[in-house]
């Protein structure tokens, strides 16, 4: 070997390594992806100039990168046929001419403690010092003579011309002596794990050689048949031997198993980045084998989206639609997305929240930028333009899947099932796709009852009169089903949808409309039917009928209701309980108490319904009340009754009752009036007399007691 020369790094340089050796960071791996990075852009500059100079090739046409662990002395060789290092490139490159980032990374390191970002700034080489003490570089390049390049990640560094290893052709060999405690990079599982993490798409082969104890079949020498013999002899045994002869009666060798160790030779980025390739070229066994290897799932994808974008701004990228919802969809710790995100096919992350809304969470797939800087940290992506036009056209390309989707009904179905919550949350959230989210809206209704409707559908079924797109909300089917505010509307021949998930309460607060059709809850006050004068004029004057009773009733309840009033929308039930036209509804209202931080006071308060007590003016209850307040308005009966028929209308119309223990005791009252018991013979059979109600007096047919 000649002499070695002796340089000095740059002092910004010498810092930096300072700065890397000395320092604990995390995530270490992330120098091999700098090297495997580095490597491959080696490979490109070769490839680049062999297309107008074919002959540069001549030193070697397999471009590809190779990964040799040495266990014995403790070293890692990356090796890559690119386009080498010449004596001055290796000066000028690894040491005295500092990159501009330089100093910007190590400002950015000491405030971050996180290396990860090393390449946006130029400087990813020296990532190998976060697992090496001593670092050798072997370049050879066309115009040049081998040289090695070695430093301790002290003050200076050597570069010697090559003359004790073998030709390398063309190309670099990098050669990491690493530190005592991260022998971990030798393991051949480790190193697959972070290459398949990395670098699983980088453009060009990278191999990985490992030294494997293999057991082989091997002859056995007459000498050795010779002395086992002997010993047979010698041991008196009486076993007869019989050889194998094959089909030609010929005996066979006799062999023996022996353990022997073997180079072996595997090349760990087999799956290619088909999201490089035209779609039209790719089938779907293709597309549903890299979802797979993709995102580890058993089943094929229901749908996939290959697509591209070229412009200003250039990427590509595969989305697919899972067949089924994880379990942990929603869970508050999970991972918020599952996109891995690319650049020029090194892995950068998949725990960008900013490249797909969290409506979008269940979506997976790849992204790859050619136009983002590498090694992004999280403070460049916040303020990336580029990363919002990604952002954009991924959700664009997203609700373009799920109308492919929804054109086979099957599917459809499937996926609805699956991810309803999830466009529901996009109807909420998602302004700009609001009207789109829409179409993919599936319910329950009056008319549909055992197959969901969408409300494109319900629009195509409505009469010319009606206005509105009616809705209830509800705890579930069966509850809505039943709702006395479906009486009339059900008479009229109005379809009202059925909205029973939680979520539903949000979707429909932000979808104020459907194709110019404003949407309606049934539960809530100012809802005008459709009738014509004669049944105007007739609700007019039964409203001003009813007037005594009504302000009867306000006096009784109190404070419970904002209001008493006359409604044509019931025409069966007695009564109901409608809520204020821009506050919650009844099951709005029951979904906030139930949740578990919630605040008690301010908002809950603020937004819980205003009450509204609504009479049906033609129901025979009501006509007897109306009569009996006419009667005497301060008869006790009528209090009891009033009090009666509202608690029964809070359950009916989907409210909790405050005091249920009340509303019991009213309800055992009128049993024991039914069973002309008094309440001396409940208490003697052991009944606990009531402490919210007073004793029973004399009553007739048409009188109850009071309780308060």
């Amino acid at each position: 070997m000649s002499n070695p020369e002796t340089f000095h790094f740059q002092a910004e340089i010498a810092q930096l390594m300072s700065l890397i050796v000395n320092a604990v960071y995390q995530n270490k791996e992330i120098f091999l992806r700098e090297l495997i990075s580095n490597a491959s852009d080696a490979i490109d500059k070769i490839r680049y100039q062999s297309l107008t100079d074919p002959s540069v090739l001549d030193s070697g046409k397999d471009l590809k990168i190779t990964i040799v662990p040495d266990n014995d002395n403790k070293i890692l060789s990356i090796r890559d046929t690119g386009i080498g290092m010449t004596k001055a490139d290796l000066i000028n490159n690894l040491g005295t001419i500092a990159k501009s980032g330089t100093k910007a990374f190590m400002e950015r390191m000491q405030e971050t403690k996180d290396a990860s970002m090393i390449g946006q700034f130029g400087v990813g080489f020296y990532s190998a010092y976060l697992v090496a003490d001593e670092v050798e570089v072997i370049s050879k390049h066309n115009d040049d003579e081998q040289y090695i390049w070695r430093s301790s990640a002290g003050q200076d560094f050597t570069v010697t011309r090559d003359t004790v290893n073998e030709s390398l052709g063309r190309g670099t060999e990098i050669r990491l002596h690493l530190k005592e405690d991260l022998s971990e990079y030798l393991e051949e599982r480790r190193i697959k794990d972070v290459v398949k993490k990395h670098s699983e798409f980088i453009s060009y082969p990278i191999h990985l050689i490992v030294q494997k104890e293999v057991e082989k079949e091997v002859p056995v020498e007459e000498s050795e048949e010779a002395a086992d013999d002997e010993e047979k002899d010698e041991n008196k045994a009486k076993i007869e031997e019989v050889e194998d002869e094959d089909e030609d009666g010929e005996k066979k060798a006799k062999t023996k198993k022996v353990k022997e160790m073997e180079t072996v030779d595997e090349e760990l980025n087999q799956t290619k980045p088909i999201w490089t390739r035209n779609p039209d070229s790719i089938q779907k066994e293709e597309y549903d084998a890299f979802y797979k290897s993709l995102t580890n799932d058993w089943e094929d994808p229901l749908a996939v989206k290959h697509f591209s974008v070229e412009g200003q701004l250039e990427f590509r990228s595969i989305l697919f639609t899972p067949r089924r919802a994880p379990f942990d969809l929603f869970e508050g710790k999970k991972k918020r997305n599952n996109i891995k995100l690319y650049v020029r096919r090194v892995f950068i992350m998949d725990n960008c929240e900013e490249i797909i809304p969290e409506w979008l969470n269940f979506v997976k797939g790849i992204v790859d930028s050619e136009d983002l800087p590498l090694n992004l940290s999280r403070e460049v992506l916040q303020q990336n333009k580029i990363l919002k036009v990604i952002r954009k056209n991924i959700v664009k390309k997203c609700v373009e899947m799920f109308s492919e989707i929804a054109e086979d009904k099957d599917n459809f179905n499937k996926f609805y099932e699956a991810f309803s919550k999830n466009i529901k949350l996009g109807v909420h959230e998602d302004s700009q796709n609001r009207a789109k989210l829409a179409d993919f809206l599936r319910y329950n209704s009056t008319k549909s009852v055992d197959e969901l409707t969408s409300l494109k559908d319900y629009v195509t079924r409505m009469s010319e009169k009606q206005k509105y797109i009616y809705y209830i909300t509800g705890e579930s089917r069966q509850a809505v089903e039943s709702s006395p505010f479906l009486e009339t509307l059900k008479r009229k021949g109005f379809e009202v949808l059925f909205l029973v998930d939680p979520i539903d309460e949000y979707a429909v607060q932000q979808l104020k409309e459907y194709e110019g059709k404003e949407l309606k809850s049934v539960t809530k006050e100012g809802l005008e039917l459709e009738d014509d004068e004669d049944e105007k004029k007739k609700f007019e004057e039964q409203k001003k009928e009813l007037e005594p009773l009504c302000s009867t009733i306000k006096e009784v309840l109190g404070e419970k209701v904002e209001k008493v009033i006359v409604t044509d929308l019931i025409s069966e039930s007695p009564c109901v309980i409608l809520t204020g036209e821009f506050g919650w509804s009844a099951n709005m209202e029951r979904i906030m108490r139930a949740q578990a931080l919630r605040d008690s006071g301010g908002m809950t308060s603020y937004m819980a319904s205003k009450r509204t007590f609504g009479l049906q003016p033609n129901h025979p209850i009501i006509r007897e009340l109306k009569n009996k307040v006419a009667a005497d308005k301060n008869d006790k009966t009528v209090r009891d009754l009033v009090n009666l028929l509202y608690e029964s209308a809070l359950l009916s119309s989907g409210f909790t009752l405050d005091d249920p223990s009340l509303f019991s005791n009213r309800i055992y009252r009128m049993v024991k009036l039914g069973l002309s018991l008094d309440d001396d013979e409940g208490a003697s059979a052991g009944a606990t007399t009531e402490t919210d109600a007073p004793a029973l007096e004399e009553v007739t047919e048409s009188n109850m007691e009071e309780i308060d």
